[in-house]
């Protein structure tokens, strides 16, 4: 019988803790370094590789994802060197995801021809918007030139590019972002990732808005329609939305991404990085030390991360947020294979009857409608 996690296979997430700036929206384990010692986080990485790789040996990898922070100030031969370690612990899947984050700032043609040529097949850019003033806004450090002269990089070095956009910023109307879009599906190679801008405790924006010192942003039903726009045209575009804020063309979806929304394992290796494992049976909970200088310390050591145990009910309703959040949703079965007990016919009869979900046989899945008030759904079919 096959463990649960093999469903959505295997990945391993490698996180870079440093970036140029700190963007005014971002909550991510990111720090800004004067200073970073290559040599000295490589050899951390692969020590940590390695622990991992001994509890985890000879499972099929079916992706890598390097994100951050700014992986692509990482040099091209620390990526090498990991990608080389992780070889010698794990089988690869023919079709192996190896996806770099970057961002237009730092994106050097020499840079991407050695991430190449170390196994990297897939880039992500943060281009975040086509708009120079908005990009000031956001805090960015590269402009709409800049953007698309990476895009361009990207494209002549790696088969498979995505790049990012935020919308429902200040001031933007739903033409605005029309347009925006226009040119953004012009530009667009096989993927695009498009999100709503949502304010963070803890961030810059956060403060501001908190004071009242953040203005412009849209309201409820704008938010809405530019939802619905952003559906309508990526689909009439060939990018249809395999996920809640994801489009790609046909076969283009992130493998990465799925292992999480299908709630496979995946081992997070770095400052802050986040994982679930299944080991002797029992899945876990992971997370690293997020401060870069103490997980350098701890690394080398028992182990730089902590560990919490998940009982079945907590899995099952892990697998319910993340499965509902793709458009081919959860298996019936296998929920209630995690957590002991059958989903509420009631709540999903009534919750179809509102035009919020759809059932096909043993799956679940969110409608178009649904996924616009998924969190709501969830608390619903939690109940």
């Amino acid at each position: 019988m096959r463990a649960d996690w093999q469903h959505g296979g295997f990945g391993l997430y490698i996180h870079w803790p440093f970036c140029a700036a700190k963007c005014p929206y971002c909550d991510f384990n990111s720090h800004v370094s004067a200073r970073i010692d290559q040599s000295a986080w490589r050899e951390a990485y692969l020590r940590e590789i390695g622990r991992v790789g001994r509890e985890t040996e000879g499972r099929v990898l079916n992706s890598v994802y390097f994100g951050g922070g700014t992986p692509s100030l990482m040099e091209p031969e620390t990526v090498a060197a990991i990608l080389a370690e992780i070889g010698r612990f794990w089988p690869r899947a023919n079709d192996i995801e190896i996806t770099l984050e970057a961002n237009p700032s730092s994106v050097e043609a020499r840079r991407f021809a050695g991430y190449a040529e170390a196994g990297v097949n897939r880039v992500s850019l943060g281009v975040q918007s086509l708009r120079d003033a908005d990009l000031k806004a956001l805090g960015r450090l590269h402009d709409v030139a800049q953007a698309k002269a990476a895009l361009a990089v990207a494209k002549a070095h790696f088969g498979r590019v995505s790049f990012d956009l935020i919308y429902a910023r200040q001031h933007q109307g739903l033409e605005a972002w029309r347009d925006e879009l226009t040119e953004a599906l012009d530009l667009a190679a096989d993927h695009l990732s498009l999100y709503q801008l949502t304010i963070e405790p803890g961030t810059a924006f956060g403060d501001r808005y908190a004071i009242g010192k953040l203005r412009g942003l849209p309201d409820d039903d704008l938010g809405a329609d530019m939802f619905e726009l952003t559906q309508e045209m990526t689909s009439e575009a060939g990018f249809g939305a395999y996920e809640v804020s994801n489009h790609a063309q046909e076969g283009s979806a992130s493998r990465h991404n799925h292992v999480y929304w299908r709630y496979g394992d995946y081992a997070g290796i770095g400052p802050g990085a986040h994982g679930r494992l299944t080991l002797g049976g029992q899945r876990y909970a992971t997370v690293a030390s997020s401060a870069p200088s103490k997980w350098l310390e701890q690394v080398g050591g028992a182990r730089a991360e902590a560990r919490e145990a998940l009982d079945g009910s907590d899995q099952a309703a892990e697998y319910l947020m993340m499965g509902l959040r793709i458009t081919e949703g959860v298996s019936f079965s296998r929920f209630a294979a995690l957590g002991g007990a059958d989903l509420n016919g009631a709540v999903i009869n009534d919750l179809r009857e509102s035009g919020l979900v759809k059932t096909d046989g043993d799956r679940l899945s969110a409608t178009r409608r649904g996924r616009m008030v998924l969190n709501a759904v969830i608390r619903e079919l939690m109940v």
